[in-house]
């Protein structure tokens, strides 16, 4: 109920917040603090939980409880019932959860653009923005980057294209 709430709030509040921890944080570990790839890499981790987890967790109970019984009955530890019958069937909302977080961290623009102060940090949305020009936007030069820019999320949807199809029809179809 926790992660409802928390997602009930734009994360644009946020950010205030986020910069100061990371303010704060920089003073005692350089290497988490403003301006860090680690940094941001922790605030999109963090910021995407709440909707993975509510994801993930509706996912989970649709996995059949008499998997795990059976398994248990056969002898299968609880690790092996983890890794062997409950992961392999799961793997397509973790293609799911991957690719939206994979989304959502490339194409973030705001959040990229307050952690990230020096030029050698910014994201690709960060300087395709900055690249094409002050208030002269280079409109040609930016279809032409944005189109470059969506070829990374075009192919690992292609990859992953059979796990989330399968993810998607399979609570669908009753046996």
């Amino acid at each position: 109920m926790s992660l409802m709430v928390i997602q009930m709030f734009p994360q644009l509040l946020t950010f205030v917040a986020i910069f100061l921890l990371l303010t704060t944080l920089g003073d005692v570990i350089p290497w988490l603090g403003i301006d860090s790839k680690i940094a941001l890499i922790c605030v999109y981790w963090g910021g995407a939980l709440g909707a993975n987890t509510f994801l993930m967790y509706g996912f989970f109970n649709s996995v059949p409880v008499e998997l795990d019984e059976a398994a248990k009955i056969d002898g299968a530890s609880h690790a092996q019932v983890y890794w062997r019958i409950i992961m392999p069937l799961v793997i397509p909302i973790l293609a799911v959860v991957g690719l939206l977080s994979f989304i959502s961290a490339f194409n973030d623009f705001i959040l990229a653009r307050t952690i990230l102060t020096s030029q050698d940090n910014w994201t690709l949305a960060v300087g395709m923005n900055l690249w094409v020009g002050g208030n002269d936007k280079q409109w040609d030069s930016f279809a032409a980057g944005s189109v470059i820019a969506a070829l990374p999320i075009l192919l690992l949807f292609l990859f992953l294209q059979k796990c989330i199809v399968s993810g998607l029809t399979g609570g669908a179809v009753k046996g």
